[in-house]
């Protein structure tokens, strides 16, 4: 299946799976899109306008990285966290780059252990900074986060203004959150009205 025949043959296909998923009462969530609800007077739409999270941390910080996921979720954010989004037998390094990419804002979580040790967390990193270099310079995608008393890499500290969970875990986040809420409000403003 290719060309335009195949991409026919998908479309047909994933909207009878939409159909029949509707028609049994369940919803349909397209990450990123929205969700179709079943109603009695047919299916509608809700848009997904909360902006999504990707947060990087290292194994031996979940714990406070779960604080902030909870954090994040209660806020209205749609927080992802790879110990809550990721399915068994999912080819987890493509699942996490194409959530970094869709992502609206990539938050970085240094630590004295993420700083030292070698391994995924720097790859993602290495990965949004891409990502990043992508955005208008007007917008903010990458916010970097402490944990602890840490040194945040060079590359970053030079660019990007980072915040401190501690000593006062509440201030820091409330600081983060009121930033994604004004760039999101800001996005809204610059995008094009559909008709």
């Amino acid at each position: 299946m290719n060309g335009r025949n195949g991409s026919q043959i998908w479309t047909r296909r994933v909207a009878r799976i939409l159909r029949v998923a509707l028609e049994q009462g369940a919803s349909v969530e397209i990450d990123g899109l929205g969700t179709f609800l079943p109603g009695k007077q047919g299916a509608r739409f809700v848009a997904q306008d909360t902006p999504r999270v990707f947060l990087a941390y290292v194994e031996e910080d979940l714990r406070l990285v779960k604080r902030l996921y909870q954090a994040f979720e209660e806020s209205g954010f749609r927080p992802w966290l790879d110990k809550k989004k990721l399915m068994p037998g999912q080819n987890w390094p493509r699942a996490i780059e194409n959530a970094i990419q869709v992502s609206d804002f990539f938050v970085a979580c240094f630590s004295r252990r993420a700083t030292s040790k070698r391994g995924s967390f720097h790859s993602e990193l290495r990965f949004a900074l891409n990502c990043a270099a992508k955005v208008p310079l007007d917008e903010i995608f990458l916010v970097p986060v402490r944990l602890d008393e840490c040194v945040v890499p060079r590359r970053i500290a030079r660019q990007v203004q980072y915040v401190d969970l501690f000593p006062r875990w509440d201030e820091g986040v409330n600081r983060v959150m009121a930033v994604m809420r004004e760039q999101r409000d800001r996005r809204k403003r610059k995008l094009p009205l559909a008709g």
